[in-house]
């Protein structure tokens, strides 16, 4: 059977003799935006692509506020510090996420707690995560607090796993109740909508990446999304060194950070935004085709939660188990098809493996079962 998927994958990819699992497309004005930026001497951190590429977001997303970013950990951990994270404080996060999402937690000087999954968003549960608060936290002056050690919950960070946005209404609801602020990785989910709203929008802040391998890609970017003018505002600030405006002279008020996104990757990104709801099509088609062929070959394919529209970042198959798991990659990458397992869930990595935890029994089951495959838009070059 191994051999019909991976001869059903490389004649959907134009029978090439390496199939990569997502590689970027550049064919709309990726080369005349590069070129115009050379030209205007303005590759850094100012110039007209970054803001048209901030304006893109806005009017795509509905985000009243968008900051571009050198990358997507850097626009997580900016999020998570204007949330207010502190040093010693805890985040509440899923254990099925990639490394970035604990990274950017841990910059801070704060902690992880790992909540489990929903097997039909493969996004943080939002059952797990009430009864999690049910039991596990006291209330004390308005902010909730870890009966454990005393430490606060300081934000609940769900991730859009794969493009499939998170129950996030209902996170949103019961973070709202706990008065825990909720910031969104929205990392690998641009262009999915929850009820028809984008993802990136329903937290205090939204969080984007735009890594080479993304649906869309700067090459490297990022972007924060909020609708508090505050925190919009204060966001640009900090990634701008934190210096106050002026002709000539360097006053700066806050610890800054150089964590603006340069002109030179905004204009791909620009490119690459004209493009986006093509992309999203063509992937979405390349979905569909995938869920009929594996059904077929009694293999789960994981689809799109009820309620939501997904770009299919990535792909993605259930096998039996874990063996069945690794002979499965085993045959399609020795076969020139690549593809990837799951990350390794976060508490089993030994810089997180002390971290707070509940039950994690869904993440684990779904990590040793779960392959991604070829997802990369189909256009003709």
């Amino acid at each position: 059977m191994y051999k019909e998927i991976v001869d059903y994958i490389k004649n959907l990819y134009g029978n090439k003799d390496f199939i990569p699992l997502h590689a970027p497309v550049f064919q709309g004005n990726e080369k005349k935006y590069v070129v115009e930026t050379i030209d205007s001497t303005f590759v850094s951190s100012v110039g007209a692509f970054v803001d048209r590429f901030e304006e893109m977001i806005r009017d795509y997303t509905g985000a009243k506020f968008a900051i571009g970013t050198m990358n997507g950990t850097a626009a997580l951990h900016m999020a998570l510090l204007l949330a207010g994270v502190k040093q010693n404080e805890l985040v509440i996060t899923q254990p099925f996420s990639f490394i970035a999402t604990c990274n950017a937690i841990s910059y801070i000087g704060a902690q992880p707690v790992f909540v489990d999954i929903d097997a039909k968003t493969l996004g943080l549960s939002a059952e797990k995560l009430e009864a999690f608060l049910v039991t596990e936290i006291e209330t004390k002056n308005g902010s909730c607090f870890y009966k454990k050690t005393g430490q606060r919950i300081a934000a609940c960070v769900p991730m859009h796993t794969f493009g499939h946005p998170a129950d996030i209404e209902k996170l949103v609801e019961i973070c709202n109740r706990y008065n825990v602020p909720l910031v969104e990785d929205a990392a690998e989910s641009i262009g999915s909508t929850y009820k028809g709203r984008q993802t990136g929008t329903f937290g205090l802040l939204g969080t984007f990446s735009f890594n080479g391998n993304k649906t869309i890609t700067s090459g490297g970017g990022g972007v924060i999304t909020t609708n508090d003018p505050s925190l919009g505002k204060m966001a640009k600030h900090l990634t701008t060194q934190a210096k106050v405006p002026h002709r000539w002279d360097f006053v700066h008020d806050h610890i800054g950070y150089n964590y603006r996104l340069p002109n030179l990757n905004a204009a791909l990104a620009c490119a690459q935004m004209e493009q986006l709801d093509a992309f999203i099509q063509n992937k979405r088609e390349t979905a569909a085709v995938y869920a009929t062929f594996f059904r077929e070959k009694g293999i789960t394919f994981v689809q799109e939660p009820e309620g939501s529209l997904s770009n299919y970042w990535l792909n993605a198959v259930l096998l039996k188990n874990q063996a069945e798991r690794d002979a499965f990659l085993t045959f399609t990458n020795d076969n020139g098809v690549m593809t990837r397992p799951a990350w390794r869930t976060m508490h089993k990595l030994p810089m997180f493996q002390n971290c707070h935890r509940g039950d994690l029994s869904v993440a684990e089951n779904i990590e040793a079962r779960l392959v991604n495959i070829p997802s990369s838009v189909r256009f003709e070059s």
